[in-house]
């Protein structure tokens, strides 16, 4: 008897060993590194594909300057597309668009105005109101009066009526008598656009499109 039991003993140790090892090295259990790879690789691909959408497709920009008032304000964020630019699309008249500083020195290496004419056009500007090809704009959104700088930039001369050459923009901020624009630097590159502005997210009491 006594042999007996010690062999039931042995084979319930062996099942239990066997067991135990299926427990271990089963199939079901993987090693702890493969989950942690598994994430690391998540937070890569998400990283990739917001880093695209923000080249590519839409960028945040924040507003330092009141040029664009009451438009935009100082401090404002905003949405730019930039689906166009890297198509090649001219913005259109009107449009709201964020573009290079074509002045290289300057503290501001990204401006955000509003474009009053494309190339071939005509702009003058007559008693404090913008004309293109000979017609007064209606400019709702403008304050202030709508005069000739006193200076330019260095390098840069405008005479009015001005033909915007070609390949370029007139750019122009809403807050007319505090906006240093294509009155100063001249008309603006269409490479230089970066994109539209088409959406203001904060602050939060005036989100909305633009």
């Amino acid at each position: 008897m006594s042999d007996i039991s010690e062999a039931l003993d042995d084979a319930a140790a062996q099942s239990a060993s066997s067991n135990e090892s299926e427990r271990l090295d089963g199939p079901d259990r993987e090693p702890k590194w493969k989950g942690l790879l598994e994430w690391i690789g998540v937070f890569v691909v998400a990283f990739a594909v917001f880093a695209l959408i923000r080249v590519f497709v839409v960028s945040p920009f924040v507003v330092p300057s009141g040029s664009m008032e009451p438009t935009i304000l100082v401090g404002d964020q905003v949405f730019a597309q930039r689906v166009s630019a890297h198509l090649g699309d001219t913005p259109e008249v009107g449009d709201i668009v964020v573009f290079k500083n074509p002045i290289s020195d300057s503290s501001h290496e990204i401006l955000v105005k509003r474009v009053v004419a494309r190339a071939g056009q005509t702009v003058d500007m007559i008693d404090g109101q913008v004309y293109v090809d000979g017609v007064a704009l209606k400019e709702p959104y403008v304050v202030g009066e709508s005069y000739p700088l006193p200076m330019q930039a260095p390098g840069v001369s405008i005479d009015y009526p001005y033909v915007v050459p070609e390949g370029s923009l007139w750019m122009m901020g809403d807050n007319r008598e505090n906006s240093s624009d294509s009155r100063y630097f001249g008309a603006v590159p269409t490479d230089n656009v970066v994109g539209t502005v088409f959406f203001r997210y904060w602050p939060f009491s005036r989100i909305g499109t633009m």
